[in-house]
């Protein structure tokens, strides 16, 4: 009986001592690279398990055991955050900014990758070429000019101020991912609806942004925690006490002139860092989809 199997791929697996070889062989370099991801994944989890342990530590304890687990678990650091006059308006504050700045920068979003991606008109490469640059500027250098712009506005103490601020610095982002995404539904979809007579408009809302949750998902994902965790411009275009974010408040509640106590400061920001974690757990998969689809081309 005549096997259909090549010379080579006849030979038993026992008879082809390069294998093993090419093992041995790969095997440091496969120790390596879990070695790294090892590495990062510690570098990344360690702030949390700081935060954690030191949470529910007493202040005497925290300071003669920096990194170790608690003896035992205190609960007076969280009880003392959470009786905190300002808690619930900072909450408030929280939730309005992220999600007023988030739902305004998706939505010019959405329209503008739309845009950039089905549509010709002049200066189109040229635009889009000027969003990768403006991703990688740090807010900080905006931040005198904005500061004078928005106090001749009468923004300053404002919740509207920093909504607009927070929404312009995501747009380039946003714009990109989604751009790089809406490139990937096939052209032949919108063609056929086209001649089905529906209009661009409902081509965007019928076609591309169903097709394209993912990539949603993971832009208001991304930029939801950003704007949560945000410090520095909550800080200064919000000034008045009752105007803070969660972030603000605990950072700058929590600490006195000449002391710190680091454990109820860490217990603070694991009050502040909970529902962002809970927020990553519900919408993991589509980010993990999001974040590695949309740029094939």
């Amino acid at each position: 009986m005549n096997s259909t199997l090549g010379p080579q791929e006849a030979v038993p697996v026992r008879n082809r001592p390069w294998l093993s070889l090419d093992r041995a062989r790969a095997i440091p370099g496969i120790a390596l690279k879990q070695l790294v991801l090892i590495g990062l994944v510690t570098l990344t989890l360690f702030p949390l398990y700081f935060m954690l342990t030191s949470a529910f530590k007493s202040r005497n304890e925290f300071i003669g055991n920096l990194l170790g687990l608690p003896s035992s678990l205190t609960f007076a650091n969280f009880a003392s955050v959470l009786r905190h006059p300002n808690l619930l308006n900072w909450v408030i504050n929280s939730v309005l900014l992220t999600g007023v700045s988030v739902t305004l920068c998706t939505v010019i979003a959405i329209l503008a990758a739309f845009a950039l991606a089905n549509m010709q008109f002049k200066g189109r490469d040229f635009l889009f070429g000027m969003i990768t640059p403006l991703m990688v500027i740090p807010p900080i250098v905006m931040i005198i000019p904005l500061f004078v712009l928005f106090r001749q506005m009468g923004l300053i103490n404002n919740l509207g101020g920093p909504i607009l601020v927070y929404a312009g610095l995501m747009l380039p982002f946003t714009i990109y991912l989604l751009r790089n995404f809406f490139v990937t539904i096939p052209r032949e979809i919108r063609e056929a609806a086209l001649i089905d007579g529906c209009s661009t408009f409902q081509i965007l809302t019928h076609i591309d942004l169903p097709l394209s949750r993912p990539a949603l998902v993971t832009s208001m994902l991304v930029n939801a925690v950003w704007v949560w965790n945000e410090l520095l411009i909550a800080l200064v275009f919000l000034q008045r006490e009752e105007l803070r974010t969660l972030i603000v408040g605990i950072s700058t509640s929590l600490q006195k002139r000449f002391t710190l106590d680091v454990p109820a400061l860490m217990a603070g920001l694991a009050v502040a860092t909970f529902p962002m974690i809970l927020l990553y757990v519900v919408g993991q998969r589509a980010l993990v989809r999001g974040l590695t689809a949309g740029f094939e081309k």
